[in-house]
């Protein structure tokens, strides 16, 4: 599996994290009103689910798949944005 395959895993698994996170806050306001520990749980919820995206870096510079510059986007780069390298072939 490359970088760019393992990174594709990763944003997929935090669409599927963030639906979770807003169904559990949807649910708990929809049966109990309205809760910031709810807001709260599910933030730090998003948060930890995220922790391994700083782990996706391109093999040749170091430079990670979902930063552009300062900015962080929720899909990884193909290529790298700094040596060039082709991240999705292995």
């Amino acid at each position: 599996m490359t970088v760019y395959q393992a990174a594709v895993r990763h944003a997929r698994w935090m669409a599927g994290s963030l639906l979770v996170a807003v169904m559990f806050v949807l649910v708990i306001d929809r049966f109990f009103g309205h809760s910031t520990i709810a807001f709260a749980a599910a933030i730090i919820g998003l948060i930890a689910a995220n922790r391994r995206m700083l782990s996706y870096n391109c093999p040749v510079c170091g430079k990670n798949l979902f930063f552009r510059g300062m900015f962080v986007i929720p899909w990884p780069n193909k290529v790298c944005g700094k040596c060039g390298t082709a991240l999705n072939e292995g």
